[in-house]
């Protein structure tokens, strides 16, 4: 990319990176037959979208939740979009027996993926697993030994590397469009409070009972308790289950920060924030405010902050370089902006024009692309992944440290040579 970036040229570079690639037409061979673990909130927009990105590739020939309602729900669809019927689970193991089944999308809460994910390797299984990798270090450290040994495909489901705003910012930093970059700002900010749910507080069916949602299986190697439908639904909000805000949050934008500036895994991490907005009446483990402070070895911090209780910024990261700034604003805006040097600019600076690119819905295409790089991977058709299990555990460790350290009310930092975190 030349150093003045048209906005014309950037549109047209953009629309047509964003565009479903060309496929030929595929024989009943080329068929990935897939399974899917989890289909409830997340799993089922996974299923969607990969009929939308991926359908005259896939088959889905089976489909597991511990909840009767979500199972009605996919198998339903999978009739509609798939014109198939397939075997329905409650345990993932029985589908995991299935070897006409070659590659399982799994998106279920946190701490399952875990034991999930290692059953499906050993099974012989590629795996589609969404983020976070697992719900602590050394468990993501496992699923990496394990799938190196399996010699199986595994993607993880931080979809904004598939992003073709973000595909376009890491070239425009590599071509040296801001300039050097030691700081990144990063934020993720949602009120969802007068709309009557909570963040996080998902729906629950009227219909939920003990029986229905098969809670033995869904707690696994959580601790043992009664069966709390609140738990079950909004697990998201408990430690037990999930990492809250760093896991499901926070891990986006330290790995989406690692592949535009080409970095892994940070030195150290500080936390702070707390149950600030949703005290009343309300049980939640997990913070609705959180901060945290990352630096990397090679001079470069990264500054995260995230509050459940105000929308006004939305979410995004502003990569400041020392020539200029890029901003991408949820998933779907770029904005380049040369430094003004007081109104002195080198004349390399000067050069550089102002961009704004807006492409509404870009999440979604993103994350069809991400579906689709596993299955042409499967297919033969590429031999990389976007996002492979070790870029996974890179993304998930930066996430398990800002939990290490709000929960110890300690800095954290990690060892890379060791693969060993450890408070300071």
């Amino acid at each position: 990319m030349s150093e003045s970036v048209s906005r014309r040229g950037f549109v047209r570079a953009t629309a047509t990176a964003a565009a479903p690639a060309f496929l030929p037409q595929l024989s009943a061979a080329d068929t990935v037959n897939l399974g899917f673990i989890g289909v409830g909130t997340r799993g089922n927009y996974l299923v969607d979208r990969m009929y939308a990105g991926s359908g005259d590739m896939i088959k889905v020939l089976g489909i597991c939740d511990t909840y009767e309602g979500h199972r009605a729900r996919a198998k339903d669809k999978v009739q509609t979009k798939g014109k198939n019927t397939p075997e329905v689970h409650i345990d993932y193991q029985d589908l995991l027996k299935n070897n006409d089944i070659s590659t399982v999308v799994i998106a279920t809460p946190e701490h399952l993926h875990h034991s999930m994910t290692i059953a499906a390797l050993k099974a012989g299984k590629n795996v589609y697993i969404e983020k976070p990798l697992a719900h602590t270090i050394e468990e993501g450290e496992e699923i990496l030994k394990v799938a190196r040994q399996a010699k199986k495909l595994v993607q993880v489901g931080t979809q904004n590397r598939s992003n073709t705003l973000y595909q376009e910012a890491k070239k425009m930093v590599a071509n040296g469009m801001i300039g050097e970059c030691h700081y990144v700002r990063a934020f993720w900010y949602r009120n969802a409070l007068n709309t009557g749910a909570p963040a996080w507080r998902y729906n629950i069916p009227g219909d939920t009972t003990e029986q229905n949602t098969d809670w033995k299986r869904f707690l696994g190697p959580a601790p043992k308790r009664g069966f709390d439908k609140n738990r079950y639904f909004q697990w998201r909000l408990y430690w037990d289950y999930s990492g809250g805000i760093s896991t499901d949050l926070l891990v986006h934008q330290t790995d989406i920060t690692n592949f535009v500036l080409g970095k892994t895994v940070p030195a150290s991490c500080m936390a702070s924030g707390g149950v600030f907005r949703y005290t009343q009446g309300d049980d939640r483990d997990v913070p609705d405010t959180f901060s945290a402070i990352y630096d990397y070895a090679d001079k470069f911090h990264l500054n995260y902050s995230c509050y459940l209780g105000n929308e006004q910024f939305g979410y995004g990261e502003q990569f400041c370089g020392n020539e200029g700034t890029l901003e991408v604003l949820n998933r779907q805006a770029l904005i380049f902006t040369p430094e003004k040097f007081y109104g002195k600019p080198p004349a390399h600076v000067a050069a550089r024009q102002a961009t704004k690119i807006e492409k509404p819905g870009n999440d979604n295409l993103a994350v069809e692309a991400h579906l689709r790089n596993l299955i042409e991977a499967v297919q033969g058709k590429t031999k990389e992944l976007v996002a492979p299990v070790e870029v996974g555990q890179q993304a998930a460790i930066g996430g398990h440290m800002a939990t290490l350290s709000f929960r110890a009310g300690k800095k954290v930092t990690w060892d890379d040579r060791t693969r060993k975190h450890r408070f300071v």
